[in-house]
């Protein structure tokens, strides 16, 4: 069996990984995520999920890396994680009763593969009042989720609709994860 570390530290990812039932260690790789100018989200979470993959890989050479990075899209705009109380209601009042996409890349990468794939989910957010958003954000769970909300936790209450994946809004989209790694194991 081969070794699998997911390179990450969301307690999210771990566990909709857990949900494929494998085995695996985490390890959390230090990458730097700036935006580069005229990245689009898609090229932006992907190029982010081969950075840490490849930084893990070159601490373990033997393992076979499973990485992903999740950002929100709207009106053209990469929206990541709120920056404080402010920015959260900032980022609120442009996606509240509107679609926004969710960007996952994941990459599985062994010493001899690395394949990535980038998978997109359309979400709704109801019509949000500053009652609703200091409810939410007095709740704790907005902090540290891009967009500023968690589909999986009390969020779910303001999102009538998604078209796609719900586990890639939440942070890792299964099917095309394990679609990757059946892969990558193949080639091994």
């Amino acid at each position: 069996m081969a070794h699998i570390i997911l390179a990450s530290s969301s307690p999210r990812r771990q566990e909709l990984l857990q949900q494929l039932g494998l085995d695996f260690d985490i390890y959390s790789p230090d990458v730097d995520e700036t935006v580069r100018d005229g990245e689009t989200v898609a090229h932006y979470v992907e190029r982010l999920a081969r950075d840490k993959a490849q930084i893990v890989l070159n601490k373990y050479p033997d393992a076979i890396v499973i990485a992903a990075d999740t950002s929100l899209s709207f009106a053209g705009q990469i929206i990541g994680k709120p920056e404080s109380k402010q920015h959260a209601f900032a980022i609120w009042s442009a996606l509240s009763g509107q679609w926004h996409e969710v960007y996952s890349g994941v990459c599985v990468a062994s010493t001899t593969q690395m394949l990535s794939t980038v998978v997109a989910t359309q979400v709704e957010l109801q019509q949000l009042s500053h009652a609703d958003m200091e409810k939410y954000w007095a709740t704790g769970e907005p902090i540290g989720k891009a967009g500023a909300y968690a589909i999986q936790g009390i969020a779910a209450q303001y999102i009538p609709q998604i078209r796609g994946s719900y586990s890639n809004v939440v942070g890792l989209p299964l099917h095309e994860t394990a679609q990757l790694l059946e892969r990558v194991k193949a080639l091994r």
